[in-house]
């Protein structure tokens, strides 16, 4: 078995090193919440989550496994170890999964591919087939730079930019702790075309058309994708940009699922909008770290502060399994923001964004606790793991 002694390696918005004990000991941590919370009443037994390795997805299924006692199958393109490396982070967390909802006597199937893939779908559709029979619940947390379109190998590729104009804000350099103005140039040519193809609706319309057509989906099943609109200083970059577009589409596409594939078995596809928070995605948008920094601090001194985990058991529980209708804004979305959008919340933000520098970064805004729950999407951190000891890398799904 290779081993080694693993020490966070950082390189811009990603970090290069993971540790597997430590992504261990991230998921026992999420789901040590979700058990104290307590089990959620009429939530689904048989859930299938897109995207299922990290961040948002991640905490659905954890949330579905060990919140509502599911069978669940994952779905996520991740790379084990080979040749002295460690796999990545989402390989390990999911490992680590598996075991914990097996020890539970639960059904845990993880199929790791290009999502955007027939091969994949064609894979997946076969297990719920013989494993689950059939979902009552179907998580669309899809995050990816590229996709090679299945029919015509084509390959697309999302781009983070304005749209219309360049945008020129602050941002931080998070490795040398540097607060500083970025200016980016507006999209051009097919890049707002290519960004809907990679991170619009048609994946996700292709894979809940794939199981209805297979009568995979259950009566009255439910289909969400994540979103995220944020506060005005990040809407030129986001909301309004070519991201932003991608994410209007999957609205779009929402309603047409309902109408279409949906509503003949009394289900419906939703849209989610979720909180700003550190995951390896949100890290690589110019302007949302020096954000998250400053709402983490205000949202945390007013008692307000959530994670991956804490958000999605509230989407669980409070939104989608209540037994009441499930409550959606004027664009029929569902709202988990609500929680960062409040307007005490966001005139804070506002009241610190003008004054922060290089020299009050760490004062105004709670950077220590961006960095620490950056390094702890890869594993490091975590109280009661030696660091400086050899580890096993080999960790089989």
């Amino acid at each position: 078995m290779p081993t080694a002694i693993l020490k966070p390696k950082v390189r811009g918005f990603i970090c290069i090193t993971t540790h597997p004990d430590g992504c261990a000991a991230h998921v026992a941590e999420q789901i040590a919440y979700v058990e104290k919370k307590g089990v959620i009443h009429g939530a689904p037994k048989r859930v299938l989550v897109i995207g299922a390795s990290t961040g948002y997805g991640l905490a659905s299924r954890l949330v579905a496994a060990f919140g509502g006692h599911a069978d669940t199958v994952g779905v996520f393109f991740e790379r084990p170890c080979d040749k002295g490396r460690p796999a990545t982070a989402g390989w390990y967390n999911t490992a680590a999964l598996d075991q914990a909802a097996r020890a539970k006597g639960l059904k845990s199937i993880s199929i790791n591919g290009d999502a955007f893939s027939d091969d994949i779908k064609r894979q997946t559709l076969d297990a719920v087939k013989k494993e689950l029979g059939q979902v009552d619940l179907v998580v669309y947390s899809l995050a990816s730079p590229r996709r090679v379109d299945p029919k015509t190998g084509e390959v697309y590729k999302s781009v983070l930019k304005p749209v219309g104009a360049p945008f020129t804000a602050k941002t931080v350099d998070t490795d040398k702790e540097q607060v500083f103005e970025v200016s980016i140039p507006p999209a051009e040519g097919d890049d707002i075309a290519q960004t809907v193809k990679v991170m619009g609706g048609e994946d996700w319309a292709l894979w809940m058309q794939a199981l209805a057509a297979e009568k995979l989906l259950a009566h009255k099943a439910v289909t969400v994708a994540y979103s995220y609109i944020g506060p005005e200083v990040t809407h030129p970059i986001y909301k309004n940009g070519t991201i932003g577009l991608a994410k209007l589409d999957v609205e779009k596409t929402a309603q047409a699922l309902t109408a279409g594939v949906l509503a003949p078995l009394g289900g419906r596809a939703l849209v989610c909008v979720n909180k700003a928070l550190v995951t390896q995605a949100s890290s690589a948008i110019p302007v949302v770290p020096l954000y998250i920094s400053i709402l983490y601090k205000i949202m945390k001194a007013k008692g307000l502060h959530e994670g991956c985990i804490e958000q999605m058991y509230r989407l669980f529980a409070e939104r989608l399994y209540t037994g009441a209708p499930i409550p959606t804004d004027e664009a029929g979305r569902i709202r988990i923001d609500d929680w960062e959008m409040k307007p005490e919340v966001q005139s804070a933000v506002i009241d610190v964004w003008p004054t922060i520098h290089t020299e009050n970064l760490r004062a105004l805004s709670d950077f220590e606790g961006y960095q620490s729950e950056f390094l702890k999407l890869f594993g490091f951190g975590f109280a009661g793991i030696d660091y400086d000891k050899e580890t096993e890398l080999d960790r089989p799904l």
